[in-house]
């Protein structure tokens, strides 16, 4: 049996050594050194250091462990009970532009379920974590959703995936039925932290397509302990994929389903 609170507290050191590691990089970037995933989709030396840093660490903690990374530096998780997911730059091209905000995340799973969540963020110092059970913190202090239960005071986090051809019309309908009828719109370029700004009752919602399991596991269980909801685009329970994911506190979770919803049929209205 795994000490899930023991062991969040080890993997809270590993985000925040993991956190500093990007600061001192960040000084001295080379930009040059960018290379294109895909279109608009970027990755940098730093992405690959930082991930080949943290897998190290995180298999002294769980050596029975496997990993799911982005950056895809050791061998990914297979049969093993254990799963690291980790993303050792979420929000790469804030990161490269000088930005906030990027962050560290990393959860651990079994084959069913998230177990423990951390999402470092580098620009505030800000540590979110959560073990299953044990409730969601900021910098060691609890964290709970917003209360807001009407969305023209809700604030709203948008992420615009990189497959425009197929999500564009799902986006600009979205937006065209929130524009005006909620209280903001925000794009921050990190889904990881936004989950969290969801979690600490910064924001009410966030929605996001063509994610990766590494974008949104320990975002999501930080969330879920802060009594907020996700779900995929219809209300479904694949959004740990991260192909579709909706987020918020709740309160406003069917009403921004249903602008999904509609944005999906092509209808733009807010009827």
């Amino acid at each position: 049996m795994i000490d899930l609170e023991g062991l969040t507290s080890q993997v809270i050191d590993v985000a925040i050594s993991a956190g500093r590691f990007l600061k001192e990089q960040r000084a001295a970037f080379d930009r040059t050194a960018v290379q294109e995933k895909g279109p608009h989709d970027y990755v940098s030396y730093v992405d690959r250091m930082s991930e080949q840093r943290l897998v190290s660490q995180l298999g002294a903690l769980l050596p029975e462990a496997g990993f799911i990374t982005e950056e895809k530096t050791t061998r990914q998780c297979d049969e093993e009970e254990y799963c690291w997911v980790v993303d050792p730059l979420d929000g790469t091209t804030n990161f490269i532009h000088d930005m906030a905000p990027y962050c560290v995340s990393i959860a651990l799973r079994n084959r069913e379920e998230i177990l423990l969540g951390v999402v470092y963020e580098v620009c505030r110092a800000e540590c979110f974590s959560a073990y299953k059970g044990g409730g969601a913190f900021l910098n060691g202090q609890p964290i709970h959703v917003s209360a807001i239960a009407s969305m023209d005071q809700a604030q709203i986090l948008l992420g615009f995936p990189y497959d425009s051809a197929r999500f564009r019309p799902i986006i600009l309908g979205a937006i065209s039925q929130m524009y005006g009828a909620v209280g903001a719109e925000r794009l921050l370029g990190s889904a990881a932290v936004e989950l969290c700004y969801v979690a600490a009752g910064r924001a009410e919602g966030r929605i996001e397509g063509l994610l990766g399991p590494w974008d949104v596991a320990a975002g999501t269980l930080i969330l879920s302990e802060a009594g907020g909801v996700t779900t995929d685009f219809h209300g479904g329970d694949t959004y740990l994929t991260g192909r579709e994911v909706l987020a918020s506190n709740g309160h406003i979770h069917e009403p921004l389903m249903q602008i999904v919803g509609r944005a999906i049929e092509g209808d733009i209205s807010r009827s």
